[in-house]
Order: C-alpha cells, then structure tokens, then sequence
C-alpha cells in the first residue's frame, strides 16, 4: 500500500514538471502543425497508442492522454518533453506537436503521430 502512495506521489510530481514544460512550449510555435477527418478521440487513442511502442522508442517509449478542455486532448511522453495538442476542428481534427528540439526521436515521434491521421 505504501508503494502505491509513493508510486502515485512520484508521478503527480512528474505530471506538475511536465505541465510546466508543456505550457512553457505552448507560448511559441508548434514545431508541426497537422489536420485529419477523422474524430479527435479517435486521433488522440491512436497516437497514444503509437508512443507506447517499445520497438519503436525502447524505454523512452510512453504515451499519456489527458483532456485539455473544450473536448480535446492532450498526449505527452514522460517529462513532457514531446507532445500533441488534439483539437476538434469542424468536422476534422487538428493536430499541434511540440518537440523540446529538431531530434531524431523528435522525428520518430512526428512519424508515429503522423500515421494516425
């Protein structure tokens, strides 16, 4: 039990860390900005479900997915250092990916988004 509380103790710290980076990266650019027809949940499950590939990302591999008001959602790594803002858009959805830097796992990240679209 007492593993638990310290589990879920360590990761509210992390999540309120990873806020921080996240709005701070809101305040500039996307580093992509994408669209899709397809429903904002179902985009948002999608991509969540790609950064979890430990094939692909080994054990940087994880995928969070958070609601972030106005029916979107949020999906981010752990430390928030990549991350996708997933909004409704008409009939669509509308994509903003943040990177920490241009990086190949910054690419890796876009290419598994990317694929959901």
């Amino acid at each position: 039990m007492r593993n638990m509380v310290l589990g879920a103790l360590a990761l509210a710290a992390l999540a309120g860390c990873a806020g921080s980076k996240m709005n701070e990266a809101r305040a500039g650019s996307p580093y992509k900005t994408l669209a899709s027809d397809k429903a904002t949940l179902v985009v948002a499950e999608c991509i969540q479900f790609g950064w979890q590939d430990e094939s692909v990302f080994g054990v940087d591999a994880g995928g969070f997915k958070e609601p972030n008001g106005a029916g979107g959602f949020t999906v981010y790594t752990t430390g928030g250092d990549y991350f996708v803002d997933v909004k409704s858009a008409g009939a669509g959805t509308t994509v903003n990916y943040y990177a920490t830097e241009d990086s190949m796992p910054a690419k890796r990240r876009l290419a598994a988004l990317a694929t959901c679209l």
